[in-house]
């Protein structure tokens, strides 16, 4: 299990990006992270993947502190998808290939074909075996890089906005293929999300971010107007579709424009 601690972060001697986060991702769930631009939801997601070092508290892989495990053992339990990547000049097949290497040596393995394959139709990217990745669209590339963090077949999945650069039809492809790994494989996942309805659609867990702290975590119970007004500044409206909430937002006001424009400097 990975777990955030009471995690405190800053990028700034003034002001606490993160001053008291603590969550853990439960196998078989799927959590939506949820707030404002500039909450500090990337950041988070990089702390635990040790890109960056928690200032306070601690991020821990089954117990043990994140900076105690090993580069590679790391890669066996933890695929993660940044929201920032640069294309480089391989194929889309080597480069969802090089998500094998923490299981394999330099060789690749009958297995590793098998999983790359398996993904890449999964994926419908069967045909872009022989592209480039730097002739990809946008995305076209988010979703090979998705099929890399796949195919590492970890226990854990850390996704930095996922639906970045995809048309609405892509989105719920990738959503379900990232839902059908939860259910499949019992894995835990964790996606920083902007877009709430489709997150509904998919996640069963939902954490808010709000001046540091989680504003609140829990199942899609805690979607609510009133949550809804207090951390984006917006008018909506929450209702019960085929099953499933929905949040149908208000005209935005020139003041409600304001004022979310307000928390996104902040």
């Amino acid at each position: 299990m990975l777990s955030a601690n009471n995690v405190k972060f800053s990028y700034s001697s003034r002001h606490d990006l993160l001053r008291d986060i603590s969550v853990a991702l439960e196998p078989g769930s799927f959590l939506a992270i949820l707030g404002v631009n500039g909450c500090g939801k990337s950041t988070l997601m990089q702390l635990m993947v040790d890109i960056l070092q928690p200032q306070g508290g601690a991020i821990e892989l089954d117990g043990v502190p994140m900076h105690s495990v090993k580069r590679r053992d790391r890669a066996k339990n933890i695929a993660f998808v940044s929201q920032h990547s640069h294309a480089n000049r391989l194929t889309v097949y080597d480069a969802i290939l090089m998500g094998r290497h923490p299981h394999s040596d330099d060789s690749t393995t009958e297995e590793d074909r098998k999983v790359v394959n398996d993904v890449m139709g999964k994926l419908g990217l069967k045909g872009y075996s022989l592209r480039y990745m730097d002739e990809l669209s946008g995305g076209e590339y988010q979703k090979v890089v998705l099929a890399r963090a796949f195919v590492q077949q970890t226990p854990i999945l850390l996704l930095d906005e996922p639906t970045n650069n995809l048309d609405p039809a892509n989105c719920h492809e990738v959503m379900q293929a990232v839902r059908d790994e939860v259910d499949q494989r019992s894995v835990s996942a964790a996606a920083v999300m902007h877009d709430i309805n489709l997150s509904l659609g998919y996640c069963d867990r939902f954490m808010f971010v709000k001046d540091g702290v989680v504003e609140s975590l829990g199942g899609p119970e805690t979607i609510t107007p009133e949550r809804i007004k207090k951390i984006y500044g917006l008018e909506a409206d929450v209702i019960e579709h085929k099953g499933q909430r929905v949040v149908i937002a208000r005209k935005a006001t020139s003041c409600n424009r304001r004022n979310l424009e307000d928390k996104e400097k902040q």
